[in-house]
């Protein structure tokens, strides 16, 4: 489309695949929102099934997306992202996973503890293979402890993302 078109606003109409990518976004997002509201007025919300591994921090049971509690795993396009998500789909074939609530939401997913049948918690599992690090301002350092001697200098990109942001204004003095 040229320059003019734009101008003139003759623009064509989105693709249907675009408003499909946006429908998905709406209903994922509204049944997330759902579902959170839900386990905070019940306290007591579990999501089961096999599920689909998105990445190295999020799957999908019964088309909910669900952030994993208290982790932090390389995006796809960092380094050890692929190997992440690889990883958690190993350790999720074949396997009933269980994910209870916690209420909260993180970019449209539901949070949750996950579990496998024999009572693996896959947080504690994603991180002790060196592909998570902790989140401790979600969970308490609850995961600190199954990191590997080098899993913060190799996911870096991760830790840095974890780091808190300082309040102090450079060149502002106190009165």
């Amino acid at each position: 489309m040229g320059f003019f078109s734009l101008i003139l606003g003759h623009a064509p109409a989105p693709s249907t695949s675009t408003n499909k990518r946006f429908a998905d976004r709406e209903e994922r997002s509204k049944r997330a929102v759902a579902v959170a509201k839900a386990a905070v007025q019940q306290e007591n919300i579990t999501l089961q099934g096999k599920c689909f591994v998105v990445d190295g921090d999020t799957i999908v049971i019964d088309q909910t997306h669900v952030r994993i509690a208290g982790i932090d795993a390389p995006e796809l396009d960092q380094p050890w992202g692929h190997k992440a998500k690889s990883t958690l789909i190993g350790l999720c074939r074949d396997q009933i996973v269980t994910a209870h609530v916690t209420g909260e939401l993180s970019h449209n997913r539901v949070v949750a503890k996950c579990t496998l049948p024999d009572g693996s918690d896959l947080a504690a599992e994603i991180v002790r293979r060196g592909l998570a690090l902790d989140w401790a301002a979600y969970s308490g350092g609850k995961y600190r402890r199954f990191e590997t001697a080098d899993a913060r200098r190799k996911l870096w990109r991760s830790a840095r993302r974890q780091a808190p942001v300082s309040k102090e204004v450079s060149g502002s003095s106190a009165a």
